[in-house]
């Protein structure tokens, strides 16, 4: 068996690969551009791809038999043409799910206990030369009661739920899908979520429904001084609108994924002045140590049990 990973690197130099040798022959590439896909998954039995397109016309070229995919996510292979090929795909379900709730908290924690301002206070001298014990010049916030709004409750929006709870937020969501009947939270039309929390949260897939979900036309809904946490896919908030509203209206965004990543050098989001409202990460939230072996568990799992390997 010929195993080929096409971007070993979405893994980290971290995680280990080795327990992959035991099933066959293992070639890996840190990265692989698209005019070199072809060329190395045609003789392979099985890819492990991150990211990576895998076209109908470069399976149409292949012997692939099975395409392990190391997310969820399984946008980037073309479906239907796989089933027609009878090439399985198989991806990792559920190993993320606490990994993008901490980063949610994170996000959402650095900008109620503004943590940066007194760090630098402090590492600045100024505690030393205080009269009082104390500083308060830069006001922070309690969790307790605050309304937390989720766009898209499926496992991770749960997950963020029921720690919210754990704070003592009050929770409601808004279905994207709209066949959502969880009953454990309250689910509200977006403009009367976006109006009514203290904190929105998303936490849903990129497809027709959720494109531009969030633009000029409803961004204007938003309570003064919200929080807007997007750790779902970049396309579902209009990146030229929030970067527009961004800098006319205090609220506080912090985001992890962008509509085109890496990051394009003209994206809007670059050009936001207020840079003090904005956090941007580098598509992290899924990447914990913990959640990335799990995902690499899952790959190897997958390839045992479609080839049956006891």
């Amino acid at each position: 068996m010929k195993i080929v990973f096409l971007d070993r690197s979405t893994l980290g130099e971290d995680i280990s690969i080795e327990k992959f040798n035991t099933l066959g022959e293992v070639i890996s590439y840190d990265v692989t551009s698209p005019q070199e896909t072809l060329n190395r998954i045609k003789n392979a039995d099985v890819i492990v791809t991150n990211k990576v397109v895998i076209s109908k016309e470069m399976m149409q070229q292949s012997q692939l038999k099975l395409i392990c995919v190391a997310a969820t996510g399984m946008n980037n292979i073309d479906l239907e043409y796989a089933k027609e090929a009878h090439i399985e795909v198989k991806n990792v379900a559920g190993y993320s799910t606490n990994s993008v709730a901490q980063l949610t908290f994170s996000l959402v924690l650095k900008f109620m206990q503004h943590l940066d301002f007194y760090d630098n206070y402090v590492k600045a001298g100024n505690w030393q030369k205080s009269p009082i014990f104390t500083n308060i010049d830069k006001p922070f916030h309690e969790l307790e009661g605050k309304h937390w709004g989720i766009i898209g409750l499926g496992t991770i929006g749960q997950k963020v739920a029921a720690i919210a709870q754990a704070f003592d937020c009050k929770v409601s969501y808004y279905s994207t899908s709209g066949f959502n009947t969880n009953t454990r939270y309250e689910q509200k039309s977006l403009e009367e979520l976006l109006s009514s929390c203290d904190i929105i949260s998303v936490h849903a897939p990129l497809n027709e429904k959720t494109l531009n979900l969030l633009n000029q036309n409803n961004l204007h809904y938003l309570k003064p001084k919200a929080i807007v946490i997007n750790v779902g896919r970049g396309g579902i908030i209009n990146e030229a609108d929030l970067a527009k509203f961004v800098d006319n209206n205090e609220i506080y965004v912090g985001m992890d994924v962008a509509s085109k990543e890496p990051l394009e050098e003209n994206s809007p989001l670059v050009s936001i002045q207020h840079k003090e409202r904005f956090i941007l990460t580098p598509h992290i939230a899924w990447a914990s140590i913990e959640a990335r072996e799990r995902l690499v568990e899952g790959i190897y799992a997958n390839i045992v049990n479609f080839f049956k390997i006891s």
